[in-house]
């Protein structure tokens, strides 16, 4: 019989990756594991519970998640990076091909939303694990806690 492991950490913890002596955490591996949907402190539990819903406290390591306040960051970027990427190939699509427009308007509209529904979630985990390792709205509360 094979015995089952709980989820570990698809990624090891390196020195540099854990909060410093002064208790800045740094920003760059925080923002990667955002990237990937995983828990900006530990980077092995999952952010996500479903498609944009933060959990309450990864599973891994238990850091609180709840003070996260992504509200529509996630979305101003994905309409700021979609829309810089898609309006330029789509006249430059035009101009060089000439295509039908019923043809052009499904590729570029399927294509659109294919690079939404991407890049929200990572937009959404990047801006939680900024949160985190800034220490805003809460994230840093309980370190300051246990120094007193």
């Amino acid at each position: 019989m094979t015995e089952t492991h709980i989820d570990a950490p698809t990624e090891s913890v390196r020195p540099s990756q854990t909060p410093q002596a002064d208790g800045t955490r740094e920003l760059r591996p925080a923002l990667l594991r955002g990237w990937k949907r995983r828990c900006p402190a530990c980077g092995g539990g999952p952010m996500l519970k479903s498609y944009l819903k933060v959990r309450d406290e990864c599973p891994v390591c238990g850091e609180d998640l709840h003070h996260h306040r992504a509200d529509d960051g996630p979305a101003y970027l994905t309409i700021l990076v979609v829309g810089h990427l898609m309006a330029p190939l789509l006249g430059w699509v035009f101009i060089e091909f000439r295509p039908d427009p019923l043809t052009l308007i499904a590729i570029f509209a399927t294509g659109t939303v294919a690079l939404s529904l991407y890049l929200l979630p990572r937009f959404k985990g990047m801006i939680v694990a900024f949160q985190w390792a800034k220490r805003m709205h809460g994230f840093g509360e309980t370190d300051n806690r246990d120094k007193d």
